[in-house]
C-alpha cells in the first residue's frame, strides 16, 4: 500500500519534470521570428517562474480523504487475508479427514479424494488471484480519485497564486527548498474543507 503511494508520487513528480523540462527546453531554443512571436513568455506578475511545492508527507498524513482510503484498503486486505485463511483451513481439514480415512479407502476412493483437493487447491488459487484483482482495481480507482481532487484543488488553489509549476517535494529528491513557497498547510486545509462537504 505504502510502495503504490510511491510509485503514484514518484509517476507524478516525473510528469511534471517532463513537463518542466520541455517548458525550458522549448523556450531555449531560437525562433526565426522573435519580432512577429504572438506567445507570450512571461511569467505572472513580471516575477519570472514560480514554483511552490507540498510536502507529500505531510499531505498524505493530514489529507482526511488519504486516511479514509488507507483505511479502507486496509479493512479491503484484512477481509482478503481472513477469506483465504477460512479456504486454507478448509483445505488443511479436508486433507487431514482424508488422511485419517486414507486407511480404509478404495482405489477409486482415494482417486476421488486426490481430486477433491487438487480441485480445492485450485479453487483457493482462484479466489486469490481474484481477490489480488479486486484489491489493486480498488487501489487503482481510490488513487485516481485522490490525485483527482488534489489537482482540481490545485487549479482553483492557483486562479490567484499565479504559480507556474506546483510540485510535490518527497524526501531525497531535492536538494534544496525555500520553505517561502510551501503551500502544504493552505493545500491541506482547503483539500479537507472540500473533504468534509
Amino acid at each position: 500500500m505504502k510502495n503504490g503511494l510511491l510509485i503514484l508520487n514518484g509517476i507524478l513528480l516525473l510528469a511534471v519534470g517532463v513537463l518542466f523540462y520541455l517548458h525550458f527546453n522549448s523556450s531555449s531554443k531560437p525562433d526565426a521570428k522573435p519580432a512577429t512571436s504572438t506567445v507570450n513568455n512571461s511569467a505572472p506578475d513580471g516575477d519570472g517562474v514560480r514554483i511552490a511545492y507540498i510536502e507529500m508527507d505531510s499531505l498524505e498524513n493530514s489529507f482526511a480523504l488519504i486516511r479514509d482510503v488507507k483505511n479502507e484498503l486496509e479493512r479491503k486486505e484484512v477481509a482478503m487475508n481472513n477469506e483465504l485463511t477460512g479456504l486454507e483451513k478448509k483445505y488443511r481439514s479436508k486433507a487431514t479427514e482424508y488422511q485419517g480415512q486414507a486407511a480404509t479407502m478404495t482405489q477409486v476412493q482415494s482417486e476421488m479424494a486426490t481430486r477433491d483437493m487438487m480441485q480445492l487447491e485450485q479453487t483457493i488459487k482462484n479466489r486469490k488471484m481474484a481477490l489480488d484483482q479486486e484489491y489493486q482495481d480498488l487501489y487503482m480507482r481510490k488513487m485516481k480519485d485522490v490525485k483527482s481532487r488534489i489537482e482540481n484543488f490545485l487549479k482553483d488553489y492557483n486562479k490567484d497564486k499565479k504559480y507556474t509549476y506546483i510540485l510535490a517535494y518527497e524526501p531525497g529528491l531535492f536538494y534544496y527548498r525555500d520553505t517561502t513557497y510551501n503551500i502544504t498547510g493552505d493545500v491541506i486545509s482547503g483539500l479537507n474543507k472540500q473533504y468534509k462537504k
